[in-house]
């Protein structure tokens, strides 16, 4: 059985981590550098920094961040925001990166999704999915883009089976209503596109105790399990955490 990956998350915004609710209402949470090593050390499998405003104001991602980031990581290191083309790309592997992360370019323009696959390989492409509920059903979801302020009129289950189909070798779903709440993640859409795909499914949004990864990877039948909050302001230990999974006969990488 495969093992599950816990994956620490670091939103930035102008060279700094930050983390709201919503999507919203960012308060700094620190050095992007200092905490992708402090993650890492404490036991996670892998660290992505997404950086939330580079789309929205219509610039490259800062590198110099991700250099920073990428020179105190000893785990794979996924980066993301403002990639807009293979040489956006291809400069974020240069500067550190293991994969890359692309959410608005994909749905504007997908082909770009096969480019970076054949040039860089899938498994170094993950395509970010921010779902928002929009009716009673629970995975009725549609896709939004532009750091969470755009909605697209995507299905979201639909979205997935294409980027799957144009050669992206995870997807990083992200759920709005739950993201920065810690009332746990949203596992129905999770389980829903899980089995929609044959590609690994990073469940995102809404962690809060260590329960809650439990129940993602159970219930919501996840191959990984990203947060972001609970790990910058110490709530939970990574190592307690992976603790708690095997207990559950969860499958985690140890040593931590």
């Amino acid at each position: 059985m495969l093992t599950k990956r816990i994956i620490a998350c670091l939103d930035v915004s102008h060279g700094r981590v930050v983390k709201g609710v919503n999507f919203v209402d960012l308060k700094d949470a620190g050095d992007p550098a200092e905490l992708a090593y402090r993650h890492a050390a404490s036991g996670s499998d892998e660290v992505v920094l997404l950086d939330i405003t580079a789309t929205h104001e219509q610039r490259g991602i800062l590198l110099d961040a991700v250099h920073r980031a990428a020179r105190e990581l000893f785990v794979p290191f996924t980066v993301g925001g403002g990639v807009r083309s293979l040489e956006n790309a291809a400069s974020l592997f240069d500067a550190g990166a293991d994969k890359i992360t692309i959410n608005s370019a994909a749905v504007t323009n997908p082909e770009l999704i096969t480019e970076i696959a054949e040039r860089f390989g899938s498994q170094a492409v993950v395509i970010a999915i921010d779902a928002k509920s929009r009716s009673s059903s629970p995975t009725d979801y549609e896709v939004y883009v532009t750091g969470g302020r755009k909605p697209t009129g995507r299905d979201a289950l639909a979205w997935a089976k294409e980027v799957e189909s144009r050669g992206a070798g995870e997807i990083m779903l992200t759920s709005m209503d739950r993201d920065g709440t810690q009332i746990g993640f949203d596992c129905p859409i999770t389980a829903a596109m899980a089995q929609s795909v044959s590609i690994p499914v990073i469940a995102s949004g809404g962690a809060g105790n260590a329960g809650h990864f439990v129940e993602v990877f159970t219930e919501g039948h996840a191959d990984a399990a990203l947060a972001a909050s609970i790990f910058h302001y110490g709530i939970a230990n990574v190592g307690e955490l992976k603790q708690t999974l095997l207990a559950a006969n969860i499958p985690v990488r140890w040593p931590c």
